[in-house]
């Protein structure tokens, strides 16, 4: 079986090349000014969370004064 590509009818066709490639609406201009926005506040918010997020997530080790006092006496 051998797959065959159909040729092309339309001979005057430039690959999308034609009269209005590589020109933009104003619609996308707005479209890429809001998206810069959102995402310069989406950064300002993950820094603000970020700042509070602890160097450690590790416990912290229990020191002798913080632990509680055992006693060694027996009672009866």
């Amino acid at each position: 079986m051998v797959a065959v590509q159909p040729s092309n009818s339309n001979e005057n066709d430039k690959g999308g090349q034609g009269e209005d490639f590589g020109k933009s609406s104003p619609v996308g201009l707005v479209l890429l000014i809001v998206f810069f926005i959102a995402v310069f506040f989406l950064v300002k918010s993950m820094n603000k969370h970020l700042k509070r997020v602890p160097a450690s997530f590790d416990e912290p080790a229990e020191t002798p004064a913080d632990a509680p006092a055992e006693s060694t006496e027996k009672k009866d």
